[in-house]
């Protein structure tokens, strides 16, 4: 196989790539909220009663009255009373108030307020209510999206205290918090714990598939090739097998499919450890090709899949397939997908094949397309001047004005599709949930807005925005400087094939690199061939949706004329 620096170089970078994309996969999958992923967990657990220091202050016992008769209004206003130290109550009373504050706030649909009172319980290990708290985190994390970081306050419980909801009647709640909390041991690069917490959830489970995939990127993370197969196979083979509960498993089942295509891909390059040689693994690659063909057409991860299975047909000296997934991704059906790194590779196989006209056209073509793009993308950066909330209001515009857009016809759609990923969108959702608890507290009575509770709320409200308004434009300027810097990476591999064109043109070029040359036309990599069941169409300029996926380029060696 080519071990000039050139190659090396590419091979290197598709390697790192495919890693780095295995481990990206937790932003791209994790499971987005759902609405109907709720459980009733009123007065579950034992009972806890407050420290006995004294009878519960009359405006705490009416605001028990009305919790218990479901008027959550008027009582979250008594409780607040409490909680406020408006009344006498002792310590032990007002940690109850407080509790039953959170849970009637989330009854109320106010959800940031509930998580802001759990989150001052769980701070308190000692609480009384410490233990209670953790089914109602569970239930709000069915309602706020990850973005509201609810893995981070139940990582403040050991696991051990998981074990009280380990029973027959709340098996759905103890498999939904070892998943979350196997979520912060993952957030917090504990690999080896989020493991055997992901291993514990149950296979009947609607958090099984959710898991299987963190478990696999785990591994990843890890580099352990083998579990990180069987977690993603587990996936596909449950999807296979009618698994209940999985919110989108067309997406999931292609996410676990292109998840294998990478481990596959990344165990296939090996480096020997005497010699620093890198071999490639052809039977690793050819089950990385199996499982990005396994990706179906319709899925948003499919010319992913096409573009990154050209590099493996690239390793195994399979040129005319490599340059035929190219060509698709240069069809007029896909006129906003951004895959610079195709002419790259174009000119790399061009080069190998000493057709070196052909080579400088695409370094040419690369410098054509992408060095105004780059130069753009750089303009807009600065024009923000670091500022995240101008950066959270492009995003804003963006996404509800494309037509309004200042940016050019050429990076409009790059940049959309750059700032369309989940994690991005999780984050602006959660500022538009909170928007939603703004209005909705405005259209509660004014008795209720205006009194401390009101305020209270508002406060909470507009502190957990202008974080998420941080964050999300924070997410938006590192979404800009990732395309920029991908683009000067692709740059240098750009230098880097003009400098062996240079040397090979002066005839300077090292024997290593001409054997090279010379190898691929012993290993037929760059004729076509065709089986009795195919027949091949010369292309007339026209694609066809049912060819996309199957064109073929045959590439004709010049080396050695």
């Amino acid at each position: 196989m080519r071990s000039s620096l050139l190659s090396e170089t590419l091979m290197t970078k598709a390697l790192l790539a495919a890693l780095l994309l295995g481990a990206a996969a937790s932003t791209v999958a994790a499971p987005a909220r759902a609405q109907d992923m709720t459980f009733s967990i009123e007065d579950t657990g034992a009972p806890v009663a407050p420290a006995a220091e004294g009878p519960p202050s009359e405006a705490l016992a009416n605001a028990l009255r009305l919790y218990q008769q479901e008027r959550y209004l008027e009582a979250a206003v008594q409780f607040q009373r409490v909680v406020g130290g408006e009344t006498d109550d002792a310590a032990g009373n007002v940690e109850k108030a407080q509790f039953f504050l959170g849970k009637a706030l989330y009854h109320l649909r106010f959800y940031q307020s509930a998580l802001a009172i759990f989150d001052e319980i769980t701070q308190n290990a000692n609480h009384t209510y410490f233990a209670q708290t953790l089914q109602w985190l569970a239930q709000l994390a069915s309602q706020l999206p990850e973005s509201a970081n609810i893995v981070e306050r139940i990582g403040r419980y050991g696991v051990e205290m998981l074990e009280q909801f380990n029973t027959p009647d709340q098996a759905d709640l103890y498999n939904q918090l070892i998943y979350l909390m196997g979520r912060f041991k993952y957030q917090t690069y504990e690999f080896e714990e989020a493991i055997a917490l992901f291993e514990r959830v149950d296979s009947s489970s609607r958090f099984f598939i959710d898991s299987r995939l963190f478990m696999g990127i785990s591994h990843v993370r890890l580099r352990r090739a083998r579990p990180a197969v069987a977690a993603f196979r587990s996936i596909i083979e449950a999807i296979d097998g009618g698994a209940t509960g999985v919110e989108d498993t067309g997406r999931m089942r292609n996410l676990a499919w292109i998840s294998l295509a990478r481990v596959y891909y990344a165990a296939a390059n090996r480096v020997d450890a005497e010699t620093g040689e890198r071999e490639i693994d052809g039977a690793l690659l050819g089950n990385a090709v199996e499982a990005w063909n396994n990706v179906s057409q319709d899925s948003e991860y499919w010319l992913d899949a096409l573009f990154e299975e050209s590099w493996a047909f690239f390793l195994a000296d399979e040129y005319a397939r490599s340059m035929g997934n190219v060509h698709t991704l240069y069809s007029p059906y896909f006129n906003d997908a951004y895959y610079p790194e195709a002419l790259v590779l174009k000119a790399v196989i061009f080069f190998t094949a000493c057709q070196i006209d052909n080579a400088e056209a695409m370094i040419a073509l690369f410098h054509e397309r992408y060095d105004p793009v780059q130069s753009e993308l750089m303009s807009t950066l600065e024009s923000f001047d670091g500022d995240n909330q101008r950066f959270f209001e492009f995003l804003v515009a963006l996404r509800d004005h494309p037509e309004d857009s200042t940016l050019s016809p050429q990076i409009l759609p790059i940049v959309s599709t750059a700032l369309s990923d989940r994690t991005v969108l999780r984050n602006l959702e959660y500022v538009r949930l909170l928007e939603t608890e703004e209005a909705h507290l405005n259209e509660t009575p004014a008795e209720f807005r205006n009194s401390p509770l009101g305020a209270r709320i508002l406060q909470d409200i507009f502190v957990a925005k202008s974080f998420a308004i941080d964050s999300t434009g924070d997410l938006v300027r590192t979404r800009f400087n990732r395309l920029i810097d991908e683009l000067n990476d692709l740059l240098t591999q750009v230098d880097t094939i003009d400098l062996e064109i240079a040397t090979y043109l002066r005839g300077e070029l090292s024997a290593e690199a001409q054997e090279q040359m010379t190898e691929i036309e012993r290993s037929g990599g760059l004729n076509v061939v065709v089986d009795e069941e195919h027949m091949m169409w010369p292309f007339d300029g026209e694609y066809w949706r049912d060819e996309l996926g199957f064109y073929r380029q045959q590439v004709t060696s010049r080396c050695g004329r």
